[in-house]
């Protein structure tokens, strides 16, 4: 395979090699062609060297697309004379990209002395005088040596996608969430602590300083995306591939993804819809330990893995990240409309979109969310705030779940709660972890009336609900816990809803013993059927829902029974 590419400077020699070195794969750029010359001519003789295994070279392949793709250079082995650019001129440019790599430089007698002067100036660690036949005795020993070294010495680089950016951008935490909540594995480069990272960052944002860039191990960069375009890169499925369906469901939690299951084992033709990841809310669980049959308790992450896995295994298609906007009707069938303006037909719909954190109105608040404020677990992020102050903002399972979780790594976790008590809204299990946990406060009648900061959060303003009395308090983080809102704008027009937003069903749109309004059936609505036949309801979505992961996943159990006899009628 032979390329023609540029080097920032002028075209250098470069050529690539693989070298199995201690049992690992390495990489050898050499420049210079009476190197490679010499080099292949050694492949064929009986050397010490007999690892080194030539699969392929090219045309300087830019060190700085090695480097976005993550590909590890163990040495440099550069003639000074070269054309274009010297050998030393070479080896400083190179040591912006691979510091770490060995650098040898081959020299003829009238170079020495600036071999000498880059042992200082640019980290030479070694420079041989040409002629250095034979190889056996002046090339391959050094080599050796030096790849030993550097084997020893730096680690195996990241193979996988890099998300660089700084912990105080709002569209980098955006990005990491949604690949840690769709369990896509990735690294992490601060590029306010990575001075390798914020060089790499720089090499690639053709100075527009946007963030994240997020790099893909075959080379592609992809700068401050929208999470569809990283979805689009790593291939989740956004599009339907049928444009007709048994069973629609539209979000993924915990009642999603029992009716995915369900319906996709009993033989219904089933498309699931997510805006972001699937496990919903209860995904961001840290640790949920009253879910029936895990006595040791399971991560939602883990839980949300799970029942992704069995879904798809029956078949089940998931378009994920993708967002219904608008359900409509044209009897006998029913359609989602999607955010991109496409439609997915289908019998019968479940709506589970589950519900939203309450978003905090205190001023301040809006204007740092992502830069040390969070909803919701961001688990992603609680490593970063190891030995400082944070605080959970809220008294329900949830936030004492995210407090657990936090009280690892945080120096202290301090728990606002507007209630007079935790035992008004927890489970009694986390009300007793909390008050067995040495690093977690609980600050009861208590609410944020402001976040101060700037770029990110640094400080929050607190008031006694009782007292009204009001303190400044240093803040790392701080991640909110507070109310519940059903995202069903997407029916509005179309179902009952009750003054909150949540979706009305069976018997509770039984009024005076009569029927909803323009109901059509000669029989009374499904217990989880809306106000419109064909269109159900489960989970933390449907009004006068029990808010709990167990009680959820029954509910998607029961509709697909209920879409069964709904089925029947049509």
């Amino acid at each position: 395979m032979i390329e023609w590419l540029e080097w920032a400077r002028g075209p250098a020699f470069v050529f690539s090699f693989t070298l199995m070195v201690l049992g690992l794969l390495r990489n050898l750029l050499l420049t210079g062609w009476n190197i490679t010359k010499a080099l292949l001519r050694a492949g064929d003789k009986n050397v010490p060297w007999k690892n080194l295994i030539i699969t392929s070279f090219a045309w300087i392949l830019p060190l700085k697309k090695l480097k976005e793709r993550n590909t590890p250079v163990a040495l440099f082995l550069v003639d000074q004379r070269m054309p274009n650019m010297s050998g030393t001129e070479f080896l400083a440019d190179a040591a912006n990209f691979y510091p770490l790599a060995r650098k040898v430089l081959l020299t003829a007698y009238a170079d020495t002395q600036a071999a000498i002067a880059s042992i200082n100036d640019i980290g030479l660690d070694y420079y041989l005088m040409k002629p250095w036949d034979p190889p056996e005795q002046n090339l391959y020993p050094v080599l050796d040596d030096l790849l030993s070294d550097w084997t020893a010495a730096v680690p195996l680089p990241y193979d996988g996608i890099r998300v660089a950016g700084t912990l105080w951008s709002s569209n980098s935490h955006t990005v990491k969430d949604f690949l840690a909540r769709n369990q896509i594995p990735y690294q992490w480069l601060d590029i306010e602590l990575d001075t390798e990272a914020r060089n790499l960052v720089e090499s690639v944002s053709e100075g527009k300083h946007r963030l994240p860039v997020v790099f893909f191990p075959d080379g592609d960069t992809l700068i401050d995306p929208s999470i569809q375009d990283v979805a689009g890169k790593i291939g989740l499925q956004t599009k339907a591939d049928k444009p007709f369906y048994d069973l629609i469901i539209v979000g993924a939690g915990p009642a999603g993804l029992a009716a995915a299951v369900y319906g996709g084992s009993e033989g219904l033709a089933t498309v699931m819809i997510e805006k972001e990841a699937t496990g919903g809310q209860a995904g961001t669980s840290s640790r949920i330990e009253n879910y029936l049959g895990f006595p040791q308790g399971l991560s939602g992450a883990d839980l949300a893995r799970r029942a992704t896995t069995q879904a798809l295994r029956f078949g089940v298609e998931l378009l994920r990240p993708q967002e219904a906007v608008k359900v409509r009707i044209d009897d006998p069938y029913r359609y989602v409309v999607m955010a991109d303006g496409s439609e997915i037909s289908g019998r019968a719909i479940l709506i589970s979109t589950g519900v939203n954190v309450r978003r905090l109105e205190s001023p301040g608040v809006e204007e740092l969310t992502g830069a040390g404020i969070y909803y919701g677990a961001a688990l992603t992020e609680a490593a970063h705030y190891r030995d400082q102050d944070v605080y959970v903002v809220g008294g329900a399972n949830s936030a004492g779940q995210g407090a657990m979780f936090f009280s690892r790594y945080a120096r202290k976790v301090t728990m606002l709660v507007r209630s007079s008590n935790l035992e008004a809204g927890m489970s009694q299990y986390l009300v007793d972890q909390i008050a067995n946990t040495p690093n977690i406060e609980v600050v009861l009648r208590t609410e944020v009336i402001e976040a101060i900061g700037e770029n990110r959060l640094e400080k929050i303003e607190v008031s006694n609900l009782d007292t009204k009395e009001v303190e400044t308090l240093p803040a790392a983080a701080m991640f909110i816990f507070v109310g519940a809102v059903p995202p069903t704008d997407l029916v509005s027009e179309l179902v009952e809803r009750d003054r909150a937003g949540f979706i009305v069903t069976g018997s509770d749109l039984m009024i005076d013993g009569k029927r909803p309004k323009g109901w059509k059936p000669n029989r009374d609505p499904f217990l989880l059927e809306t106000s419109v036949p064909g269109i159900f309801a489960a989970g933390d979505v449907r009004h006068h829902s029990m808010k709990r992961v167990a009680s959820a996943v029954g509910e998607g159990a029961v509709a697909v029974a209920l879409v069964h006899q709904y089925l029947k009628t049509v």
